[in-house]
């Protein structure tokens, strides 16, 4: 959700610098006239920007609909979020009973292995004393 959050921040700020932007140009390609019809190659010039501009204005106004659409909706959140976390505590009871059969069959396979690695140990010890040849 952040991530949204924050897209939908950078697109307000894009959006505002749109509007500072044609303020800019609004103001930098007017120039006093009279209210005759002539229009001079500056204001034309300016109604290329106004098209412009109007065009990034509304772009960036449907992505910013779209981004505010696709963030959670506040309704039922509660109730929503207490049923996740319920399945949440279940899924980790039962993740929690799984290790715990893992560790006991670890611990007797534990157990086997030292018995086994005793009675190798013995069987040595028991050949080493029979063999006259190794030395004692």
């Amino acid at each position: 959700m952040a991530d949204r959050l924050t897209q939908l921040q950078d697109m307000v700020n894009q959006q505002a610098e749109n509007f500072c932007n044609s303020i800019g140009v609004l103001q930098q390609s007017a120039t006093p006239s009279k209210f005759s019809g002539s229009q001079t190659p500056q204001q034309q010039e300016g109604e290329d920007y106004a098209s412009l501009f109007a065009t990034l204005v509304a772009r960036c106004a449907k992505d910013i609909d779209v981004l505010i659409d696709s963030l959670p909706s506040d309704d039922n959140s509660v109730e929503v979020q207490v049923a996740s976390l319920r399945r949440l505590e279940q899924e980790n009871q039962e993740a929690a009973e799984r290790l715990q059969e893992v560790v006991r069959r670890g611990e007797g396979l534990l157990e086997q292995i030292q018995a086994a690695l005793a009675d190798i140990v013995q069987c040595q010890l028991d050949m080493a004393s029979l063999d006259p040849a190794s030395g004692q």
